[in-house]
């Protein structure tokens, strides 16, 4: 396909994984600083904790994503003019970047620890709402660095899933937002622009019916 219905197809790949990867502590740092702050009174959160609570938001938007996909559809051009990976990785360097992945995590850990104070002096206070939209400032910071800093086990379940449906789906807007994007965008070459472009919309549109949702589900 040409270069631009490729990219669109990797921000909504980036999207999918983004979300989907919460479900579990080992999909993505996001979700393991989740569990390891949530772990203790009153949610004891253990493996599958964050599949009971988000997987009725996460599973149906992955399936959109995946029907959003089925639509991107482009012109056949030759390999030179489509995306091409800037290199072969070596297996070494998939264990310095674990490596780098698990010294990020440690790091955030330290840091949620240290904002504790914070977090229950004000955070806590906000309405569910505020919290949703609030995160969508994940777009340009990674998502894990702000779960880090903002999750309490203090807070109830609804703003515990407010401030993390806010934080993945905001996550994917732009490049900074996730991990996933910024290895598919180093490694296939796309623009911080080409991503806005797509990515920025699209999640807007996200945000958005997960709020209604949200909004439902607390009635």
């Amino acid at each position: 396909m040409d270069k631009k219905t490729e990219t669109r197809l990797v921000i909504v790949t980036c999207f999918s994984i983004g979300l989907g990867a919460v479900l579990t502590p080992v999909g993505e740092p996001l979700a393991t600083i989740a569990v390891t702050k949530l772990g203790g009174a009153p949610y004891h959160a253990g493996f599958w904790f964050l599949f009971q609570k988000l997987a009725i938001l996460i599973i149906p938007g992955v399936v959109v994503l995946g029907i959003v996909a089925m639509f991107l559809r482009g012109k056949e051009v030759p390999s030179t003019q489509s995306m091409s990976e800037s290199g072969l990785e070596q297996f070494s360097d998939v264990f310095i970047r674990a490596g780098k992945v698990y010294l990020f995590v440690m790091a955030l850990v330290l840091l949620g620890t240290g904002f504790q104070p914070l977090i229950d002096a004000y955070i806590i206070h906000l309405p569910t709402a505020a919290l949703y939209w609030i995160n969508m400032i994940s777009a340009v910071l990674d998502n894990a660095t702000l779960t880090a800093a903002e999750l309490s086990p203090k807070m109830d379940i609804k703003q515990i899933q407010s401030i993390l449906m806010g934080l993945l789906i905001a996550g994917g807007m732009l490049i900074p937002g996730n991990i996933p994007n910024i290895i598919c965008a180093g490694k296939l070459g796309i623009k911080s622009r080409e991503w806005a472009i797509f990515g920025v919309p699209l999640g807007l549109a996200l945000m958005l019916a997960y709020f209604l949702v949200l909004q439902l589900l607390s009635i």
